[in-house]
């Protein structure tokens, strides 16, 4: 009798329908079904990795997530400690700030007539809408916040975690900023000026001179430094995009200063791009590797599907997986109250890479 390969071992288990069963359910038979769907659960598995190491887990959101209703699934992920730093897109702050001043998106329709939207005065979002006077309204809040702080430069992290204390002490609203600002969780917004943030401190600084400086070189010495002090790090992409990059890239400013740091020794990305064309959000976690982003022994997974499907499967889970690993995990400490932050009580530069000898590894 012909000897069974050693490719055909573990069979696919068809889904078996069952009523009553929770997310985690679902996602454990994913786990022996194939293409995104074993793939999610995957992502599942590796986050709770995560949560069991002793790593700092660094979330990137790009895309319209916040717009499109995620927001608060990852204000959730920042309050409860499932990452420990986010890196966004200024958009997806910003319409996170629109909601938490207490404005809402709208549910419309992508085949919407455009230029009878643009005579009401409503902006769209593929198939969400927005008031563009609240916009305006949003953009001028900005700026008078930004044009009250001393004019000097900000990183784009300071420049944040006041936003967001600023934003809940006006609302006392639940949001990205403000989760962040009450969790001591930093945020990076590396393209803060691709964004209606980045207009409002463009606004700043025709009210104050010197006002809305965003220093984001400072940002890049301040998260390779945090990678120096904390060298296991794991990555968490919603979206690609510049997010995923400047994540990426920390690790890789870091290991340039310190021969501690090796990449990311997880990684999850829940993206909708692909690798063939070359681009950087649909770049494979595997290339990633050659540049040194992820460790050679990594533990990844890439989802090619739409955020706004998996991410509440995913949290939905997680809710329920993750809470005793949550009790048990030793995150790290930030105090981000100056212009310097601290991790664990150490200060982290956004001035100088902290450099690390070989003879002292």
């Amino acid at each position: 009798m012909k000897k069974k390969s050693r490719f055909l071992q573990t069979p696919v288990e068809p889904f078996v329908v069952d009523s009553g069963l929770t997310a985690d359910e679902i996602l454990s038979r994913m786990e022996r079904i194939s293409f995104q769907g074993r793939n999610l659960a995957t992502a599942h598995r590796i986050w709770l990795r995560m949560l069991e190491d002793e790593v700092t887990i660094f979330l990137g959101m790009a895309g319209a997530l916040s717009a499109g209703g995620l927001r608060l699934i990852v204000a959730h992920f920042i309050e409860q400690r499932y990452v420990d730093c986010l890196v966004s897109t200024g958009a997806n702050l910003y319409h996170d700030l629109h909601e938490t001043l207490g404005q809402r998106h709208y549910l419309g329709s992508p085949h919407a007539d455009d230029a009878a939207l643009a005579e009401e005065g409503i902006d769209r979002v593929y198939d969400t809408y927005a008031s563009e006077d609240e916009f305006i309204a949003n953009d001028n809040w900005i700026a008078d916040f930004a044009a009250s702080l001393p004019p000097r430069p900000y990183t784009t992290r300071e420049f944040l975690y006041l936003l967001g204390g600023h934003l809940w002490t006006t609302t006392g609203r639940n949001g990205i900023l403000t989760a962040a600002y009450r969790a001591s969780v930093p945020i990076f917004c590396p393209a803060i000026a691709d964004s209606s943030i980045g207009m409002g401190l463009s606004q700043a600084r025709q009210k104050v001179s010197g006002a809305g400086m965003a220093d984001t070189i400072g940002d890049i010495v301040e998260s390779a430094n945090l990678v120096i002090r904390r060298p296991r790090t794991a990555s968490i992409v919603l979206g690609g995009g510049t997010p995923k990059n400047f994540i990426n890239q920390a690790s890789v400013q870091a290991e340039f200063y310190s021969p501690e740091v090796t990449g990311h020794r997880y990684a999850v990305q829940i993206v909708t791009d692909v690798p063939h064309f070359g681009g950087a959000s649909g770049s494979s976690l595997e290339e990633a590797q050659s540049w040194g982003k992820l460790s050679a022994t990594s533990a990844r997974v890439t989802v090619q599907a739409d955020a706004t499907i998996v991410l509440p499967v995913l949290a939905s889970a997680l809710a329920v997986t993750a809470p005793p690993l949550l009790a048990r995990r030793q995150k790290p400490i930030f105090t981000l109250t100056s212009p310097i932050m601290t991790i664990d009580g150490q200060p982290v530069p956004n001035d100088r890479f902290e450099e690390v000898n070989e003879s002292a590894v």
